[in-house]
């Protein structure tokens, strides 16, 4: 199988069948996840997951150590997040196609993160599990397999995309358009069940992450995104987004990649590390 052998960002349960049938399968990585139960997606990937997949952990493989100030969700470094794609049995030049339970929010971190050292070969499978249980995809039951014993050095290249951290989003405030990802209650300020104070950081428009999706769970069309981006007014490369710990943010990414609005900037730390410093200002209501 080439690199390019299934089409990015996203392919379909169909397309992915054909690719496995053919011999050319990719390797597929599970994310499936539940904030709230941080065990339940293991436990669902025991249950059942597409054959052969292997299975990405938000807290313990998409995700650095957490100091109290850099959000719930902070990013490894590139060079421990390469070490765990060797886990994976991942080089750099190896397909992959990610997935989860959840409409997406999971794997397109996964495939953020991916992209982030350059791994140019990966495609979210468009509408998850569902769509592959729903096209006559088999599955397969037990627990993720061993860990790969050889690690490949993985060279690191950030040149796919960009990110910004709280300080330069600090100056750039008024300059750029922030799109917060998280449900319009939170955006608000009318709760907060996760993070330090509820409200938003100012000046941030809200896009929650869902909207991208249709109620079958698979994206809109590209032109459907494509015009719910365009609206906002900015050029891909004035774009930010966030959301709470840096995870549904990539889903708004991986939306307006889809639409073919490429270089739009993720803020990793998003409301979860900005609302951890009382220093930073805080807006609330729409």
């Amino acid at each position: 199988m080439t690199a390019h052998a299934l089409p990015a960002p996203l392919v379909s349960a169909p397309q992915l069948l054909a690719a496995m049938a053919g011999g050319l399968a990719p390797v597929i990585v599970d994310c499936s996840f539940e904030l709230a139960d941080t065990g339940a997606g293991l436990r669902a990937f025991a249950q059942g997951h597409v054959p052969g997949a292997v299975y990405a952990h938000l807290d313990e493989d998409l995700s650095g150590p957490k100091t109290g100030r850099n959000g719930r969700h902070p990013l490894p470094t590139r060079e421990a997040w390469s070490a765990t794609l060797g886990r994976l049995g991942i080089g750099p030049a190896t397909p992959v196609v990610v997935y989860d339970g959840q409409g997406g929010m999971y794997a397109a971190r996964a495939w953020w993160m991916l992209r982030w050292v350059g791994h140019q070969a990966v495609s979210v499978l468009d509408g998850g599990l569902a769509a592959w249980r729903e096209s006559g995809g088999a599955i397969e039951a037990g627990e993720p397999p061993a860990p790969y014993p050889r690690i490949v050095p993985y060279p690191v290249d950030a040149s796919l995309v960009r990110s910004i951290d709280a300080d330069a989003l600090l100056r750039s405030l008024g300059n750029v358009t922030l799109l917060d990802a998280r449900a319009g209650d939170r955006f608000r300020g009318e709760v907060e069940p996760l993070d330090a104070r509820a409200g938003h950081i100012p000046g941030a428009r809200s896009r929650f992450f869902k909207d991208n999706l249709q109620p079958d769970g698979r994206f809109r069309s590209p032109q459907a995104l494509r015009a719910a981006f365009e609206a906002f007014g900015a050029a891909p490369e004035r774009v930010v987004h966030q959301c709470g710990s840096g995870v549904t943010a990539c889903h708004n990414l991986l939306a307006m990649e889809v639409a073919g609005l490429s270089g739009s900037a993720l803020y990793p730390g998003s409301w979860s590390e900005w609302s951890a410093d009382p220093a930073r200002p805080v807006a609330t209501g729409g």
